[in-house]
C-alpha cells in the first residue's frame, strides 16, 4: 500500500504550484528580461502592458469562470474545461503580439511571444489526448528563455521545474505520464526557440 503524503509536503507543494503557475512563472521573467534588455522606462512600460492586455485577461477569465462553476478550480483541472482556457488564452497573446507588432516593439520579445503561443496551440491539441500539465510545460519553457539570458538562471529555473513537477503529482492534479507529457512538449519548443535565439 502507498504511503500517503504529508501534510507539510502537501502544503509546501501547494505553495510552490501557486506561486509558479504559469502566469506568474512568465511574469517573473518578463521583469527580468525587461530590465535586462530595455531602458527602465520602456521596461516599465513594457510590464505594465503586460499585466494589462495579458495577466489581468486571463487571470480575471479563470477567476469569472471558477466563481460562475464553469471552472472546477483556479488550476483548471479538468481536461474538458481546459478547451475554453486554452482558446481564450490564444485570443488574448493573438491581441498582444498584434499590438507588439504595431508598437514596433523588440523583436525578441516579438519572439518569445510567438514561442509561447505555439507552445499554447501545441498543448491545446495535446488536452484532446491526454491532460498535459501546464505548471511544468510553462516553467520548462520559462528554463529555456532563462538560459537564453543567463545560463545560472537556467539552470536555477529547470530545478525549480522539477520540483514543480512533483507538486503536481503530490497534489494528485496530474499523473506522472501527465507531467512528462507537457515537459517533452516544452521540451520540443524550448529547442527550436533556443536555436533560432543562437542563430541571431
Amino acid at each position: 500500500m502507498q504511503k500517503a503524503p504529508s501534510s507539510l509536503l502537501i502544503k509546501l507543494s501547494n505553495i510552490l504550484s501557486n506561486v509558479l503557475n504559469p502566469l506568474f512563472s512568465m511574469l517573473i521573467f518578463f521583469i527580468f528580461f525587461a530590465y535586462e534588455k530595455m531602458e527602465t522606462a520602456e521596461a516599465f512600460n513594457n510590464l505594465l502592458w503586460i499585466v494589462i492586455l495579458v495577466i489581468i485577461p486571463i487571470f480575471g477569465w479563470i477567476y469569472w469562470n471558477v466563481k460562475t462553476g464553469r471552472y472546477t478550480n483556479m488550476d483548471v483541472s479538468d481536461r474538458k474545461q481546459r478547451n475554453s482556457l486554452y482558446i481564450f488564452n490564444v485570443f488574448i497573446v493573438s491581441i498582444y503580439t498584434a499590438f507588439l507588432y504595431f508598437k514596433q516593439q523588440n523583436f525578441d520579445l516579438i519572439l518569445i511571444i510567438i514561442f509561447i503561443m505555439a507552445l499554447m496551440l501545441i498543448m491545446h491539441f495535446s488536452n484532446f489526448f491526454i491532460k498535459s500539465s501546464m505548471h511544468t510545460s510553462f516553467n520548462v519553457f520559462v528554463s529555456a528563455l532563462f538560459f537564453s539570458l543567463n545560463i545560472y538562471l537556467g539552470f536555477f529555473w529547470l530545478f525549480l521545474t522539477i520540483l514543480v513537477g512533483i507538486s503536481r503529482v503530490i497534489l494528485k492534479r496530474h499523473t506522472v505520464k501527465e507531467v512528462i507529457m507537457g515537459a517533452s512538449i516544452a521540451t520540443f519548443v524550448s529547442f527550436i526557440y533556443l536555436y533560432l535565439n543562437i542563430q541571431n
